[in-house]
């Protein structure tokens, strides 16, 4: 379900052991009360196509040297004028240790959201810095980031009607700077299990936002909270468990689920991986997806059906998504088992 923040319009034995732990935390969490989420921030359902929109800290994490990606959202088509999402992500590897022990990352996003009749939305670019240090043999890696951004949201005038007629607008565009910081941690359990779980809050200056030169309208923080897992029980298959939580000030979204993922050739240049998963937005949304991996492509295609209270009037209709991703520089070896750490 599409959604908007807080600026009061309208508005995711050892490998045993692991195994049960990453169930647990997902059960857990698909027990938290939530609410629908009201944010302007950007929105998709696909968590892992573009991971730097969810958490900066996530800039590196990946085998090669840089990555490119793309992803469009489309939503709420049979209800009103589509709500609109573009983003576009860029990585590249500043610096490494000759056995990878350490590195330096830098990345940006840049993203355009338009809501409704009003063409209300923002446009928001991010740059970011990371660092990540490997610890002990390299099978635990831990990262942290720093985000400096800008945004601006704005709307049409022209079809407001105010019920206070001598209420006037200070400006119809909002420009504001935006910092933001992450932490995330990877840990290959064994050979067929690995982790990552991150932590982020962005908007930490809490910009004015206001269209009427009030002092308490502003963006609030919001925090992210993800955990993703591996088992390869299968020379050619694993599952892959995921949880997503976001919350600001009294809002707040859970995204959970699973992919099943088939590896048909491992060989590098000719790599080949197909995956389709389904997502629960709790209280909100199902959405499934799919995905091909093929050399250096990602090529994924997500659909949401809504289960919201605004389900009557949308037919169950939600919204699809789209995305490619390219990396470069990808290493010419693979580990067989479960999925090697994306940076070492």
């Amino acid at each position: 379900m599409k959604t908007t923040w807080t600026t009061g319009t309208s508005f995711r034995h050892r490998g045993a052991g692991a195994r049960r732990w990453t169930l647990g935390l997902l059960f857990l969490l698909a027990l938290l009360p939530t609410k629908g989420l009201r944010a302007q921030d950007i929105h998709f359902s696909m968590l892992d196509l573009d991971p730097l929109l969810f958490n900066p800290a996530y800039s590196g994490f990946f085998d090669g040297t840089g990555r490119f990606g793309i992803i469009y959202r489309n939503q709420w088509a049979s209800v009103s004028t589509p709500f609109q999402t573009l983003s576009a992500t860029a990585e590249l590897s500043l610096m490494r240790s000759k056995r990878n022990h350490n590195g330096l990352n830098v990345g940006a996003w840049v993203s355009n959201d338009r809501a409704g009749t009003l063409s209300y939305g923002s446009t928001s670019a991010s740059a970011i810095l990371s660092y990540f240090q490997a610890v002990g043999n390299g099978a635990n890696l831990f990262s942290v980031a720093g985000e400096l951004g800008v945004g601006q949201t704005g709307f049409n005038p022209e079809d407001i009607d105010l019920a206070d007629a001598s209420e006037t607008f200070i400006r119809e565009k909002a420009l504001y700077p935006t910092f933001g910081a992450g932490v995330a941690w990877f840990c290959q359990v064994s050979d067929a299990v690995y982790t990552k779980v991150g932590i982020s809050v962005r908007n930490i200056n809490e910009p004015d936002i206001s269209y009427l030169g009030l002092t308490d309208t502003r963006l609030s923080r919001r925090w992210n909270a993800y955990a993703r897992a591996e088992w390869r029980f299968h020379p050619q298959w694993s599952v892959l468990p995921v949880a997503g939580f976001q919350m600001q000030k009294e809002f707040s979204e859970l995204v959970y689920g699973a992919d099943l993922k088939c590896y048909l050739n491992e060989r590098p240049r000719n790599y080949l991986a197909v995956s389709a998963g389904i997502m629960g937005r709790h209280g909100d949304a199902m959405a499934v997806n799919a995905a091909v991996e093929w050399t250096s492509w990602i090529f994924a295609l997500s659909y949401d059906a809504n289960l919201s209270t605004l389900a009557e009037a949308s037919h169950t209709l939600g919204a699809f998504e789209i995305g490619v991703v390219y990396k470069i520089g990808k290493k010419d070896a693979v580990h067989r088992g479960a999925l090697p750490c994306p940076i070492i």
